[in-house]
């Protein structure tokens, strides 16, 4: 599947990041985070704005290395649970990175943790963080979610690139486990359009992690509306929720969420 364009990942963050800020909207930051138990939805927010204020550094400097949480200006955010200043220096941070990211291009040469070193790795990986914790954001606020079909099918498809990289540079214990046997697991997004080809087929193969995208018979399936397979495939929801539904052999399904969730 052909990535988004560029400047679609750049709109995304803004956009993401917006309605980020309309999740929070009345809200009561001092609730925890259901999804995130080890913090309350202020700690959500300021995390999820500092981790996009982090890459902004990147992108803007050019880095060729790593910079430091400490080295970021204003990457801790407001001291204290007041809405308004939370909400604008969440506002702030989309600008900045808005900014940085209109400034270079999808090849502009930046540090980064993964394969590629590049601002387009940043734009993509931004985008899918912010729509993610937005939905950690919406289940603390009693809120509904909802995300555009196609980041929510790229979201997927830059997960299971993420869990092969991590694999095959044996960067996680968890994710090594993910391999042998040909193992199968299959994501079915129902009711998606047809031309976005919603469906995903990975293979825990001898060397590791492999997928693609389509429909193929496999040892256990996800189906279920696309936001909702993609929320459970990033353990937002429980596959109990009764909003997907599981075929075939469901400990296979629980050994890869387990395996393939970290950060």
């Amino acid at each position: 599947m052909t990535r988004l364009a560029y400047d679609r990942y750049r709109a995304e963050v803004a956009r993401q990041l917006a309605l980020f800020r309309e999740t929070l909207t009345g809200a009561d930051l001092t609730v925890t985070v259901p999804t995130c138990p080890e913090w309350t939805l202020g700690q959500l927010a300021r995390h999820t704005g500092g981790a996009v204020r982090w890459v902004d550094a990147h992108v803007r400097t050019r880095a060729t290395r790593h910079i430091p949480e400490s080295d970021v200006p204003g990457f801790e955010g407001p001291g204290d649970d007041d809405p308004a200043g939370l909400d604008a220096w969440l506002a702030e941070t989309a600008d900045l990175v808005d900014a940085a990211l209109r400034d270079a291009s999808g090849d502009t040469a930046v540090w980064t943790w993964g394969a590629e070193h590049t601002a387009g790795f940043w734009a993509r990986r931004m985008t899918h963080e912010v729509a993610v914790h937005r939905a950690d954001a919406a289940i603390a606020a009693g809120v509904e979610y909802g995300v555009d079909p196609e980041v929510a099918a790229d979201a997927i498809d830059e997960w299971l690139d993420i869990v092969r990289y991590v694999q095959r540079n044996d960067l996680a214990d968890r994710a090594g486990e993910l391999r042998g046997g040909g193992r199968t697991v299959h994501l079915h997004a129902v009711g998606a359009d047809a031309a976005l080809n919603a469906e995903w087929v990975v293979e825990l193969a001898e060397e590791g992690v492999v997928w693609r995208r389509g429909h193929e018979k496999a040892d256990v399936a996800l189906r279920g509306p696309l936001t909702e397979v993609l929320l459970a495939f990033y353990r937002r929801r429980g596959l109990d929720s009764g909003r997907v539904e599981v075929l075939g052999d469901r400990e296979l399904l629980e050994f890869w969420l387990e395996r393939a969730s970290f950060g």
